[in-house]
C-alpha cells in the first residue's frame, strides 16, 4: 500500500512501443532483436560503449520519422497535494517554476526530441506521465482551466468627482459563454408562471404598466444592463432603498443577462389588484404591479422583500450573513434541551390578530404553553439591539409565526430556528412560502381559537418529540437550502426574464428617469445603511448560470398540491378536536 504523499509512476506506451511488444504484453527481450548477433561477437567493453550510442541514434531516427506523422507531448503532472515533504510540511515543488493559473495541478511540458530521450532514459521519481494529443487530433482532450472571475469595481472616488455612474459597471468577459447550472430550481419557482398568467394571453403593453403608477412608489427601467429610476413617493423607512439595491446586485451577479424592461413597484404591505375587478369579458387587463406579498384574492406580482439585503432601522443584517448566524444559533441549545413552550416576540400593536395572540400568554390562572413578548423597537434601538438578536432566539422547542398588518418578514427567521413553527392561519404569501407544506414544514394553528390550538400543538409535540423535531428540521433545512441567497437572486432572475418576455413594446426612458448604480447608492450612504450595502454587495459575477426553471403546473398537479395542503390541515384539526373532547371527559 502506497503512502498518500506518493505518486504512482504511470508511463503511457507510444504506438511504436506497442508494435515491439510481445503477445504477452511485455517488451521483448534484447536477445530477440536483430542486434543480438552483433553484440554477441563483440568484446564486452566495446558492447558496453556501443550500446548507448545505438540507442541515441535509434531515438533520433525514430523521432524524425514520428514527427512527420503527428506531434506528441508528454505532460508531466505534479500533484501538489501529494508532493508535500512529510518532515517539513512544505511543498516539494518550490524549486520548479510553473505557469500562472496552474497552482492546483502544475504542468511541465516537453516536446520534440527531449521527450523521447526521457522515454529511453527514464523519468524522475514521482512524476506522473500522460500523453496529450496534438490540437488537430479529433480525440477528446482535457478541458481548459476557467479564467478567474473578474471583480466588479466600486469606485466612490470617481463617482464623488463626476456624479455619474461608471460606463463599465459590470464587465462581461470576452469569452463568456453559457455555463449551465447543475441545480434545478426549488419547487416554489413554479409559482412564477402562475403569478404572470394574467398576462400570458394578452402580453404587457405600455398602457398597462403606466396604470400601475397609481399606487407605485417607484418605476425601475432596465436598458442594456443599466438601471434607471423614477420615484413617485418615498416608501416607509428604507424599503425602497434596499429593494432597488437588491435589483442592482442582481445586475452585477448576472451582467448582461437581464433583458430590457420597465416595472412598477409598490412597497406597501397590502396587495391591491383585486381579482374580482378584472374578471369578466369586458373588463380591462390588470396592470402589472410588483410588491412583497399577495393573496388568493389579488393579482400583485410577489418579489423578494428588502430585508434580504438588510433592514437598517431594526438592525437586521443582510440575509446571507444572518442565515449563517441562524444556523450556528440552532446549535447552541439542542432541541430537547430547549424550553418546552411556544415562543413569540414581536410588535403586537400592528394588527388585531396579534393583540389577540397576547391573550394566550401565561398567567396566574392559565398556562396555554405560550411564552409571548412584546417588542419595543424604540427601547431596543437605545440599548443597542442587545435583546433582539435573531440568532439568539432559538431557545424554545416551538416558535409562533403570526402575520401583522399583512405578511411579515419574520417568517423566514422563525422557520430557520430548527424548532417546529406554529403557524397561525395565514392570509398572505411571499415568493417562497407557497412551497411550505403543513404538517411537514410547520404546524397549523387556528386563527379563531389560537390559545387552545397552541396548547394542543405543544402538548402533542412534547408527546411526539421525534416527529415534532422532524417538522422543525424540515423547515430549517428548507430555509437553509432552498431560500439561500443564490436562489433569491435566481428567483429574481427568472421572474424578470419571464416578465420581460411578455412585453409588447420596447421599454424606454422618461425625462424624469435617472441612472442609478451601486456607486450612486452606497457612496453617499451612512451608518447601518452603508454597512449593510457593503456587506451585501455583489463583488464578482456568478460563475454558473441560474438554476433551471421548472415547468409550469398543469391544472391536475396544482389541484393535487392544494388538496394535499388542505387535507394536512384537516388532519391536524381532527386531532385537536379529539384532544379537547378527551380533556372535557377527563375533567
Amino acid at each position: 500500500m502506497r503512502k498518500n504523499n506518493e505518486v504512482q509512476e504511470v508511463v503511457v506506451i507510444t504506438p511504436r512501443q506497442e508494435e515491439i511488444q510481445g503477445s504477452g504484453g511485455h517488451i521483448r527481450n534484447s536477445k530477440d532483436g536483430i542486434w543480438w548477433p552483433v553484440t554477441k561477437t563483440l568484446p564486452r567493453s566495446t558492447a558496453v560503449l556501443l550500446f548507448p550510442v545505438v540507442l541515441i541514434i535509434a531515438a533520433l531516427a525514430y523521432t524524425r520519422t514520428l514527427d512527420t506523422h503527428r506531434s506528441l507531448t508528454v505532460t508531466v503532472e505534479l500533484y501538489r497535494h501529494r508532493m508535500t515533504d512529510p518532515k517539513t510540511g512544505k511543498n516539494s515543488l518550490d524549486p520548479l517554476q510553473f505557469t500562472r493559473g496552474t497552482s492546483h495541478r502544475p504542468i511541465l511540458s516537453f516536446s520534440g526530441r527531449t521527450h523521447y530521450c526521457m522515454l529511453f532514459f527514464g523519468f524522475p521519481r514521482n512524476w506522473r506521465v500522460t500523453q496529450e494529443n496534438n490540437p488537430s487530433d479529433k480525440r477528446p482532450t482535457s478541458k481548459r482551466t476557467s479564467s478567474p472571475p473578474i471583480e466588479i469595481p466600486l469606485n466612490c472616488s470617481a463617482y464623488n468627482l463626476t456624479g455619474t455612474c461608471p460606463t463599465n459597471q459590470s464587465p462581461i468577459p470576452e469569452n463568456d459563454q453559457s455555463r449551465p447550472s447543475s441545480a434545478t430550481c426549488p419547487e416554489y419557482f413554479r409559482w412564477i408562471h402562475e403569478d404572470l398568467r394574467p398576462w400570458a394571453r394578452t402580453g404587457i403593453t405600455q398602457e398597462m404598466v403606466e396604470r400601475a403608477k397609481q399606487t407605485a412608489n417607484f418605476k425601475l427601467v432596465i436598458l442594456k444592463g443599466k438601471a434607471y429610476l423614477e420615484t413617485y413617493e418615498k416608501a416607509y423607512q428604507t424599503r425602497d432603498v434596499f429593494s432597488i439595491w437588491g435589483i442592482l446586485q442582481l445586475l452585477r451577479r448576472y451582467p448582461g443577462k437581464i433583458p430590457d424592461l420597465e416595472l412598477m413597484f409598490d412597497c406597501v404591505d397590502w396587495p391591491v389588484l383585486l381579482v374580482d375587478r378584472y374578471n369578466g369579458p369586458n373588463t380591462e387587463q390588470p396592470p402589472p404591479l410588483f410588491r412583497y406579498c399577495g393573496n388568493d384574492a389579488t393579482l400583485d406580482i410577489v418579489f423578494p422583500d428588502w430585508s434580504f439585503w438588510g433592514w437598517a432601522e431594526v438592525n437586521i443584517k443582510p440575509w446571507e450573513i444572518l442565515l449563517g448566524e441562524l444556523k450556528e444559533g440552532t446549535k447552541r441549545i439542542p432541541w430537547l434541551n430547549r424550553e418546552p413552550y411556544a415562543y413569540w416576540k414581536g410588535n403586537p400593536v400592528v394588527a388585531e390578530t396579534r393583540l389577540d395572540l397576547m391573550k394566550c400568554n401565561v398567567s396566574e390562572n392559565q398556562d396555554w404553553n405560550a411564552r409571548l413578548y412584546a417588542q419595543d423597537w424604540g427601547r431596543e434601538s437605545q440599548e443597542g439591539y442587545k435583546k433582539s438578536d435573531l440568532a439568539s432566539q432559538c431557545t424554545h422547542r416551538y416558535k409562533v409565526y403570526i402575520e401583522g398588518s399583512a405578511w411579515s418578514v419574520s417568517e423566514k427567521y422563525i422557520l430557520a430556528c430548527d424548532s417546529p413553527t406554529l403557524l397561525v392561519k395565514p392570509h398572505y404569501y411571499d415568493f417562497f412560502t407557497r412551497g411550505l407544506i403543513p404538517g411537514h414544514h410547520y404546524w397549523p394553528i387556528k386563527e379563531d381559537d389560537k390559545c387552545r390550538s397552541i396548547k394542543f400543538a405543544v402538548d402533542w409535540g412534547n408527546s411526539h418529540k421525534q416527529r415534532a423535531h422532524q417538522i422543525g428540521k424540515a423547515a430549517s433545512d428548507f430555509i437553509q437550502e432552498e431560500v439561500k441567497m443564490d436562489y433569491v437572486y435566481d428567483y429574481m432572475f427568472h421572474l424578470l426574464n419571464s416578465y420581460a418576455k411578455l412585453f409588447r413594446y420596447k421599454p424606454s426612458l422618461s425625462a424624469n428617469a435617472t441612472e442609478i448604480c451601486a456607486e450612486s447608492m452606497v457612496c453617499g450612504a451612512e451608518g447601518p445603511v452603508k454597512k449593510f450595502m457593503m456587506e451585501s454587495l455583489v463583488k464578482v459575477p456568478a460563475n454558473t448560470d441560474p438554476c433551471s426553471m421548472p415547468a409550469p403546473y398543469d391544472p391536475p398537479t396544482l389541484h393535487a398540491q392544494l388538496k394535499r395542503k388542505e387535507s394536512s390541515i384537516q388532519q391536524v384539526d381532527s386531532w385537536e378536536k379529539s384532544y379537547w373532547e378527551n380533556q372535557t371527559i377527563t375533567s
